[in-house]
């Protein structure tokens, strides 16, 4: 039987409920298509568990384990950033695809855009650094804070990497205490050991 949303004039020959899905795919695709989206997400499943992967026109914005609640997330990039926040899976693609074969083991150094702009002043020239933490090394704290440009700043050094907004592709589970102790990690010490062991043995 034919269904028609009087809104769109169009007549559906699929059960009513898939109509929603068709309405919805139509409506992201407009948006996406006439700019209307500034943050894309989609969440991915990996072997450290579900992640929601954010996107903003300039680059990745957001990377989320499940443990920080993706509802949560979402509410904070739209308070942040905006409330066109979307699922528009399409657009985090590469991303997706990059996380994942990092995590197999099959990527050293991820090629992405990023979006620093959830960090901001000391934070922000923290993040910039780790990116240039090698694949399978460490560093301290206190030379994360040195080569950042305040050495005496450890603990904000700490900080930065504890609210890094893009784990994984900004990669602070390089960071470790002096005494070769884990620290703190948003995805919690378990995934932080696992990805230190995997870097260490490829």
């Amino acid at each position: 039987m034919s269904t028609r949303n009087r809104a769109l004039g169009v007549a559906f020959d699929e059960p009513p409920s898939l109509i929603g899905a068709h309405v919805h795919d139509r409506f992201v695709e407009r948006a996406a298509r006439e700019g209307l989206v500034d943050v894309a997400y989609r969440t991915v499943d990996t072997r450290i568990g579900r992640l929601l992967l954010a996107a903003s026109p300039a680059g990745l914005l957001r990377i989320a384990f499940e443990l920080e609640g993706f509802d949560a997330v979402l509410a904070e990039l739209s308070e942040q950033i905006s409330p066109r926040v979307l699922r528009v899976p399409g657009h985090l693609d590469d991303a997706a695809r990059q996380v994942d074969a990092y995590l197999t083991g099959e990527l050293v150094r991820f090629d992405l855009p990023v979006d620093l702009r959830l960090a901001h002043g000391f934070r922000r020239d923290v993040l910039q650094h780790l990116r240039t933490i090698p694949y399978g090394r460490t560093e301290s704290y206190t030379e994360a804070a040195r080569a950042s440009g305040r050495p005496a700043a450890v603990r904000a050094a700490a900080s930065a990497c504890s609210h890094n907004p893009i784990p994984l592709v900004v990669p602070c589970h390089r960071v470790v205490r002096s005494d070769g102790s884990f620290g703190g990690y948003r995805g919690g010490p378990e995934v932080k050991r696992d990805l230190l062991e995997m870097e260490a043995i490829a």
